[in-house]
């Protein structure tokens, strides 16, 4: 088993949840991690990246080269099409379809929606609508994660074990409020 996953987005939208998530569903897996972070101007909207490398083998390195990446999950859509060279030809894209737009010249939209559906695996989804429908508001990026779930190759129960102990110490609502947000993208993957 092994898969690279790049994990992308604007500063202060959760990106780095996410990883720690999937790394401590995977460690529990007794499978080898090695994370690499891009923090950007993250206090100020900038861009924010991570690499997470998964295997049941040791990995040797923390960077995904270019082509290298089964997964991109990503909190905003220009950022998935950003990392888009970094993607294997059959590898899986899971984004926000909604925009941040922090640039004033942030593209179209629709030339964005354009460009990813050019691609074969793709899931494009409001996680924000999604969340505050699911009464939600502050875990739009734990749905994008039950929305990536699959192509993970990650249990879901494990993905919800790992949000229980992350979020732990944040008391049971927070705990129960991600774990509602998970079950509301593994819908949203089907």
């Amino acid at each position: 088993m092994k898969t690279d996953i790049i994990l992308c987005g604007v500063g202060g939208q959760g990106i780095l949840s996410i990883a720690t998530i999937i790394g401590e569903a995977a460690m529990n897996e007794n499978l080898y991690i090695k994370q690499a972070e891009v923090h950007g101007m993250s206090q100020r909207g900038g861009d924010v990246q991570s690499n997470l490398r998964i295997s049941s083998e040791p990995i040797h390195s923390d960077l995904i080269a270019r082509g290298g990446a089964d997964v991109i999950i990503s909190m905003e859509p220009m950022e998935a099409l950003r990392y888009l060279p970094y993607l294997k030809e059959e590898g899986w894209i899971i984004t926000s379809a909604t925009p941040f737009v922090n640039i004033p010249n942030y593209p179209d939209m629709e030339v964005i929606r354009g460009e990813l559906e050019k691609l074969p695996h793709v899931i494009s989804i409001d996680i924000e609508q999604m969340a505050k429908n699911g009464g939600v508001p502050r875990s739009a990026n734990v749905i994008l994660l039950g929305a990536a779930q699959k192509a993970l190759g990650i249990e879901y129960d494990k993905l919800e074990q790992a949000i229980r102990r992350v979020f732990a110490r944040k008391g049971e609502a927070i705990v129960e409020a991600n774990i509602k947000a998970l079950a509301i993208g593994r819908e949203a993957q089907k």
